[in-house]
């Protein structure tokens, strides 16, 4: 073909593409052409389709000039690629822009995070550390005694309606097998409408027993607490660990999200207090302007989500705590002051309600759980389950948390590999724990003085009122902190979260090959490559470098919400799909509240629409075309954060509830359009299938898989279940199972062996 005829082609090509997306007849045109082939086969379906076809508006004009070329008896190849990637090395690790004002030593500071995210000290038990659900990739990789029943379950309506029966091995402490997954089992992986059996169970992570908090021991690892029956994680009457109702995320790379937890409850904002941010008014740390001069401030730190979901877990009766502890009293646990306080005197605060807040229609409809109740006992015991199911109970002012630490010697129960990263220099390898440095020494060398330094307490009396006095007054009805305690939650945050921005997988053969190394990833991946990006969608949840709509950067790109540009154009919030993994009564996510004051949505566009997007998050809504109706229907209920996908091959089970086991179920899920209707069937072939396999196994950075730095760590021994099985335990005399440790061991800066996948 000459130049003449190509030149004219093109003209008329563009001409008519002119005249087919900017005209409305044009418009009409094409639209009918795009119904008549929806007619022949095409199934797209609800609104994530719309917007993932509006994320690639510039490959559908690219489609449609090809699609005119063939009407006019042409024929034109192209390919047609998103924008491309770059590395994630090329990514700035988010950081709150005013973190001088409180760190003075960053690099002690990720110290001290380190020492705390590891040390099993931090847990009412002695036992449980953060790193108990995040010490394999980042995730969790235990298999028995890893199942909770249906606790988010609600009514069409909204109110509540747990299921707590176990349909997954018919109890607690079971022994998960591959068989059991996916927890949706189809007789056709490809079709949908082959249902053989579908299960709500969540795969997720074991925490505490169920008990109250009485008072912290200084100088011991556990806490005093009072055992109580637990009305769904029981064996025959003898009380196991409680099991978290959503699938446990890594840790790694997590700071990139601008919102953290599943249904972003993490607030970008740091209040120093708690998860909420700015949606709680009343979270205040305090301040020595000078040594003897105290005042309460409200303080914020933005990109600092993970901060925020750092003072969840600690204090939550499912994952860390005994129900009632707070932050301060974690800190005389390694602390100095000891009051004798009882739960009768216990301080009352803001967050005291929050639970209350949270389930108030909950306590009112526990007459609908009689069929439940017949099995596991009474209405009070459900009442109190489902008050702290998402770790709101047990969350006051965190006061008491920050007092357990001083008298202990950090990481004092776990060996520190002599050639760790971060801690090797300070540790008594072959004994336990950390030489010289206390927690309060630590907190000192990383943060500023001004918010550790003085020489007065803050006091708390049994209404909750706060004064700052001279000296402890030994009244049982008051509890004194010193500065250090009383902020122990503004430090546990910060020093959790600049560790974890240290734990970047940005090495992979992905990385590698986006860098301009062509050969680091195989034929097949780079196969897999294109499938992600083009035909299997996947780009448009997991997008940009971070491979994760949910990313700071991509927030503040496209706004933290948004509209999806077809159907009813319902607005959104940036990051966050229901893509069919359960009904939306199973579990709400973003749609539900927040339970503070107000009992808020945690959906951003649901809070503009309130008008208390500004009041709550502290800037103004984005500008929405047409703007944002009060009235019409937003997109939250049952949405999650989509995650980063580097290190997915080591992250199983997938999805929120852990049903999927395995990279290659993930995939048949996608590829079947989703199991309940949310997302088009892709109709992938058996060879794209393993394509797309195999590039996510390219996604994998081998630091990860070898425990080389940043990602070494202390020896752990994380509970693994109990002796026995789902139909018997053993008692340990106090009403509690038995636990069955295992060691997880102590790792230097180059690494170990290659970790165990889930069942492997």
């Amino acid at each position: 073909m000459g130049i003449i005829p190509i030149i004219s082609l093109v003209v008329f090509i563009t001409s008519l593409s002119i005249y087919l997306l900017l005209t409305s007849k044009g418009r009409f045109l094409l639209k009918s052409l795009v119904t008549k082939i929806k007619r022949q086969g095409w199934k797209f379906r609800n609104v994530l389709f719309n917007y993932l076809r509006s994320r690639f508006s510039k490959t559908i004009t690219i489609a449609a000039i090809i699609l005119a070329a063939v009407i006019a008896g042409n024929t034109v190849s192209a390919q047609v690629t998103p924008p491309p990637l770059t590395s994630l090395k090329s990514v700035s690790v988010p950081e709150p822009n005013n973190l001088g004002d409180f760190v003075k030593d960053k690099v002690a500071a990720i110290k001290l995070g380190k020492a705390l995210f590891w040390d099993m000290q931090v847990g009412s038990d002695g036992k449980t550390s953060c790193a108990s659900c995040h010490f394999h990739a980042g995730a969790d990789n235990r298999s028995k005694n890893q199942i909770s029943p249906g606790l988010l379950r609600i009514n069409a309506n909204g109110t509540v309606n747990p299921d707590t029966v176990f349909d997954v091995g018919g109890g607690p402490n079971y022994q998960l097998k591959p068989g059991d997954f996916p927890f949706h089992k189809l007789s056709n992986p490809n079709d949908p409408k082959t249902v053989v059996s579908d299960r709500n169970d969540v795969s997720s992570s074991q925490g505490v027993f169920n008990a109250k908090f009485v008072d912290v021991k200084p100088g011991s690892a556990e806490d005093e607490v009072k055992n109580e029956l637990d009305p769904v994680f029981n064996v025959r009457g003898t009380n196991v660990r409680r099991v978290q109702p959503r699938n446990t995320p890594t840790v790694i790379n997590a700071a990139f999200n601008f919102r953290n937890f599943w249904d972003g409850r993490a607030e970008n904002i740091f209040n120093g207090v708690n998860p909420f941010g700015l949606r709680d008014p009343n979270a205040s740390v305090v301040k020595a302007e000078k040594p003897n001069q105290l005042k309460f401030v409200k303080i914020r730190l933005n990109n600092s989500s993970l901060a925020s979901q750092a003072l969840g877990p600690p204090l939550s009766s499912f994952e860390l705590s005994a129900d009632g502890r707070t932050f301060q009293e974690i800190g005389d646990k390694f602390g100095r002051i000891d009051n004798k306080k009882s739960l009768s005197k216990l301080p009352v605060d803001n967050l005291d309600n929050l639970a209350d807040n949270l389930v108030g229609p909950l306590l009112n409809s526990v007459d609908e759980l009689t069929g439940n109740l017949a099995q596991i006992g009474n209405s009070t015991s459900i009442s109190t389950l489902v008050q702290n199911v998402l770790s709101i109970r047990g969350t006051k002012l965190p006061r008491v948390l920050g007092q357990k630490l001083s008298r202990l010697r950090p990481l004092g129960k776990q060996v520190v590999h002599p050639q760790d990263s971060v801690l090797g220099a300070d540790s008594r390898s072959p004994q336990p724990g950390l030489k010289d440095k206390t927690y309060d020494e630590l907190i000192k060398d990383a943060f500023k003085p001004e918010w550790w330094k003085s020489n007065r307490l803050i006091q708390v009396d049994s209404e909750g009122k706060r004064t700052f006095v001279n000296g402890a007054d030994n009244s049982s009805q008051t509890d004194e902190y010193t500065l250090l305690e009383y902020n122990f939650s503004l430090f546990f945050g910060l020093a959790i979260q600049l560790y974890e921005s240290t734990l970047i997988a940005n090495d992979t053969p992905f990385d590698r090959f986006l860098a301009g190394n062509t050969t680091a990833l195989t034929k097949q991946q780079q196969l897999g490559k294109d499938l992600f990006q083009g035909k299997a969608l996947c780009i448009g949840c997991h997008a940009g470098s971070e491979l994760t709509a949910a990313s700071v950067s991509s927030v503040a790109k496209d706004g933290r919400i948004k509209r999806a540009p077809f159907g009813a154009k319902s607005p959104e919030d940036n990051g966050f799909f229901n893509i069919g993994v359960r009904p939306v009564t199973d579990d709400p996510g973003l749609g539900a509240n927040d339970g503070l004051q107000g009992n808020n949505p945690l959906s951003e566009a649901r809070l503009a629409q309130l008008g208390k997007f500004q009041l709550l998050l502290g800037q103004n809504p984005p500008t929405l075309n047409p703007p944002l109706n009060s009235s019409e229907k937003v997109i939250a209920d049952g949405a999650f954060k989509a995650p980063g996908l580097r290190n997915v091959e080591l992250t199983a089970p997938y999805f929120h509830n852990g049903g999927q086991a395995t990279l290659e179920q993930v995939i048949d899920f996608y590829n079947r359009g989703g199991d309940f209707g949310a997302l088009p069937a892709l109709n992938l072939s058996s060879a794209e299938k393993q394509q797309l396999v195999a590039f996510l196994k390219g996604l994998t950075d081998d630091r990860v898989r070898l425990e080389k730095a940043p990602f070494d760590h202390p020896q752990l021994f994380v509970p693994n279940g109990h002796p026995g099985n789902q139909t018997s335990v053993n008692d340990d005399g106090t009403g509690k199972a038995t636990d069955s440790l295992l060691e997880i061991p102590a790792v230097g800066r180059n690494g170990g062996s290659a970790i165990r996948n889930f069942l492997n």
